[in-house]
């Protein structure tokens, strides 16, 4: 009688042993189904060909095991995992701060900054801060904000209106 492994894969399908039910559909190395048999004389076909016995879908009834060599498998899952990781984008929210009476060559600055970020898939938030006496000055700010959304309407739709948040005036706007 041979001796069952007490701890289950950590990660990973289950494979030879660890594969509890007692009856799964097979599928060989070369893709062609087997039909349903019974689990031992399942594994004991894949040692026969030199491999091992994996469950790629557990949730079927019966579940779907496949003669694979487990160790190639597991690698393969890790490399297409990473990948995944690797082509996906984060998108972050980067910062641009004005004040309400900015100058025009400075605002054509923060603009080329506004429209790299938007470009790169990244949102933008526009803050303007008010001081002293400008803060009696609002509609010069939702003026200001106003020109910022109609610069980058274009690339950009916006995402959170412009509001004010103590002494400052906030707007969002993300790539289209």
């Amino acid at each position: 009688m041979t001796r069952r492994p007490t701890a289950p894969p950590m990660n990973g399908p289950r494979f030879n042993e660890f594969i509890t039910v007692p009856k799964v559909r097979v599928i060989d190395e070369n893709g062609e189904n087997l039909g349903v048999m019974y689990t031992r004389e399942a594994i004991e076909q894949a040692q026969g060909v030199g491999l091992d016995l994996v469950e790629v879908s557990p949730s079927a009834d019966p579940p779907v095991c496949k003669f694979l060599d487990v160790g190639k498998f597991k690698y393969e899952a890790q490399k297409k995992a990473n990948l995944a990781r690797k082509s996906q984008k984060t998108q972050e929210i980067k910062e641009i701060k004005m004040r309400p009476n900015i100058d025009d060559h400075d605002y054509d600055v923060k603009m080329k900054s506004i429209s790299k970020f938007i470009g790169e898939g990244d949102k933008v938030k526009v803050t303007l801060r008010f001081r002293g006496r400008e803060l009696a000055h609002g509609e010069l700010g939702m003026r200001l904000l106003t020109r910022v959304q109609q610069d980058v309407s274009e690339a950009a739709k916006v995402e959170q209106h412009p509001r004010m948040e103590g002494r400052q005036m906030l707007m969002v706007l993300a790539p289209k």
